[in-house]
């Protein structure tokens, strides 16, 4: 299986608990197309069977449309189409938080042959 991270808006996550089932589902939004969607283009994605407490918590404290950062393992689903498999959930605040300030600011470090010579 392929493994990937993606940047996406937050829509909504729906828990269903009963006997012994813990299904955790997260509805995420990315750019539309233009053609067959004019305003978010919905995504919706199960979580992992070993990780729906620590995705539902994850999902707590997100506001509507806030960007996160999802990592998904990529499945082979039905007419080998990709199925999104959720692994973790973090805000892209958070994410962009733990990075080093250069990284942040988008600058890159001059590669040497730009470097003016003395």
């Amino acid at each position: 299986m392929a493994r990937t991270t993606m940047e996406l808006a937050f829509i909504s996550a729906e828990r269903v608990k009963f006997d012994n089932v813990d299904l955790v589902k997260l509805y995420l939004g990315d750019e539309p197309d233009g053609e067959k969607d004019l305003g978010v283009s919905l995504l919706s994605m199960q979580v992992a069977e070993g990780s729906p407490d620590e995705v539902w918590a994850s999902c707590k404290g997100l506001d509507v449309l806030e960007t996160v950062r999802v990592t998904v393992e990529i499945d082979r689903g039905s007419k080998n189409a990709g199925k999104f498999i959720v692994l973790h959930v973090e805000s892209a605040k958070a994410a962009q938080a733990g990075k080093p300030a250069t990284q942040q600011a988008g600058q890159q470090q001059p590669k040497p042959a730009d470097v003016p010579k003395a």
